[in-house]
């Protein structure tokens, strides 16, 4: 049984090294909400036809659109809450 942890445990730590999105027990609404925003505008970027998609929904260029979600990236979800103290 105590196997089946370690190796649970194991593909765990690997996910997590892998997919820095994946969050664990501690992460907040904000950063679990800024990683999906990230993960979302990353693959609008990378993917040709969803660029394509979204400048002529917006009206722009592609090149335009482009600069645009990349700089969205930088604060997807706004400027971070204040930390509250305990």
């Amino acid at each position: 049984m105590s196997e089946l942890r370690y190796t649970a445990n194991t593909s765990l730590e690997q996910l997590h090294a892998r997919y820095t999105g994946t969050g664990h027990a501690d992460v907040t609404k904000y950063e679990f909400v800024t990683h999906h925003h990230r993960d979302t505008l990353a693959s609008i970027v990378g993917h040709p036809p969803l660029l394509a998609y979204l400048s002529i929904a917006d009206g722009e260029c592609q090149a335009r659109e482009r600069f645009e979600v990349i700089e969205r990236m930088l604060q997807p979800c706004g400027p971070p809450p204040g930390k509250m103290e305990e």
